[in-house]
């Protein structure tokens, strides 16, 4: 029987797609959309050929999350470039920061098929230039959408897929962060929400002198225990609860495509992603020397104060990895975190890896013998409302009518607008797919915020 890529490859033109079922799942930084309603495999093997004449490589690497549609998207993708005389390092399973390893461990572009915390029934791609650099909507996105909705007129020559296994080689990059020797036996529960994190965890702690437990490790791209969304308390009931029941000295729960992490402490008290990037800024700091060290704007100050008592330069970014991956390039920044849960390490191609930092903290949790509550203490010296997004119909106007009723404080539009009101201060930026505001508070206290949450919702509705 002939194989679809056989197929494929004697096949002289890959049709367009149109360019407004393109609009649809075309992001700020990445692709996302239904499968197969939005997203199917023609339009896989359209964005394969788009993606190979863009980089106009000669190889390519392509991983995949367990997500259903993901091996026929793969597939599709993979003919897309071979059909460009392009050959193609499949890796398989895998985290998205095992895929970002892979592009700069083989320097290649690579692509990861993941919709990240999306429910089951979407997917979406993750596009990166050699050495891990980021692809967004303004430093490549558009052009591969645009060469997506034109004919792929097939090469003299097509390429090859080859299978590779590149875990092992992650797990010893991931061990180079830190001193595996200073590991003491600490408990460790992880919900890796049946995403490819129970892949990568296991192989990455095999080694070390951790008890793990992980909650729901069975790779299943359907979710069946709970969406792979730590960012929503609600996504880490099971964990809090099983690290009171454990003792455990601490609780990493991980998204879908794992490269993002949060922590609870041992009393299954959820940590920000904020306090999280202050600790590990200045874990970096502290074994790398002083430097800049990035942090998106609605980082807490705690954390700027962080970078500065370990040595640091703060440099303010705004949100978005593909900002942030080139603000580290452009600064020589050793480190970047985001209250979102993204960590980004120069010594790791400078992409984002949440299995890197959580053994940071790890690392450094044996070091202060915690428990980990205590030693977060310097970290978390104001309150925050967490991001609250507020459904509007015009946000720009939005923005200007919060913007002239503060018009006596200090403010800047890095990203939507922030205002600094001495005590306490706010964010609000536009989504960059919905009409949405997304607000973000902090202040000396919780009713402080409280209060200031509910004067800014009111001005914007």
């Amino acid at each position: 029987m002939v194989s679809l890529l056989d197929a494929m490859q004697h096949l002289d033109v890959i049709p367009p797609i149109p360019l407004d079922r393109l609009a649809k799942v075309f992001k700020a930084y990445d692709v996302r959309g239904l499968t197969p309603e939005e997203l199917d495999e023609p339009m896989a093997r359209a964005l394969g050929a788009a993606f190979a004449k863009f980089t106009q490589s000669d190889s390519v690497v392509v991983g995949r999350d367990m997500r259903s549609s993901g091996e026929g998207l793969t597939m599709a993708f993979s003919e897309g470039v071979t059909s460009q005389g392009a050959d193609v390092t499949d890796i398989g399973l895998a985290s998205t920061d095992l895929l970002y390893f892979a592009s700069g461990y083989l320097n290649a572009p690579a692509v990861m098929l993941t919709a990240s915390h999306n429910p089951a029934s979407y997917n979406g791609m993750k596009f990166c230039r050699p050495l891990a650099r980021a692809i967004g909507a303004d430093t490549g996105l558009d052009q591969i959408r645009q060469l997506a909705s034109q004919p792929a007129r097939s090469g003299d020559k097509s390429g090859t897929v080859r299978r590779l296994d590149l875990l092992q080689e992650f797990v010893r990059h991931v061990h180079s962060f830190i001193d595996t020797d200073l590991l003491k036996p600490l408990k460790v529960v992880a919900d890796t929400a049946n995403g490819m994190g129970g892949l990568v965890l296991p192989a990455a702690f095999e080694t070390l002198p951790f008890e793990l437990e992980i909650l729901y490790e069975e790779l299943d791209g359907s979710f069946p225990n709970h969406p792979a969304d730590p960012l929503q308390p609600e996504n880490l009931a099971d964990l809090r609860q099983r690290v009171i029941e454990s003792g455990a000295d601490v609780g990493l729960a991980f998204d879908g495509d794992a490269d993002r992490v949060f922590l609870v402490d041992e009393r299954a008290v959820p940590i920000t992603g904020s306090t999280t990037t202050a600790l590990v800024a200045s874990a970096t700091l502290e074994r790398e020397g002083p430097g800049p060290i990035l942090h998106n704007l609605i980082c807490s100050r705690a954390t700027v104060e962080a970078i500065q008592r370990s040595g640091g330069d703060p440099i303010r970014t705004r949100v978005g990895h593909s900002y942030i991956k080139a603000l580290m390039a452009e600064t020589g920044a050793m480190f970047g975190g985001e209250h979102s849960g993204h960590y980004y390490f120069a010594r790791n191609y400078g992409a984002d890896s949440g299995l890197i930092a959580a053994l940071i903290v790890l690392e450094r949790l044996s070091l202060d013998g915690g428990p980990l509550s205590s030693m977060l203490i310097p970290f978390q010296r104001y309150s925050q409302s967490g991001e609250i997004n507020v459904q509007v119909e015009d946000t720009d106007l939005a923005i200007t009518k919060v913007a002239d009723f503060f018009a006596n404080w200090h403010q800047d539009h890095l990203d939507g607008l922030t205002v600094d009101c001495d005590e306490w201060w706010f964010n609000i930026r536009p989504s960059n797919t919905e009409p949405l505001l997304r607000l973000n508070v902090e202040g000396p206290d919780e009713s402080e915020v409280a209060k200031r949450v509910e004067e800014i919702l009111s001005l914007i509705h």
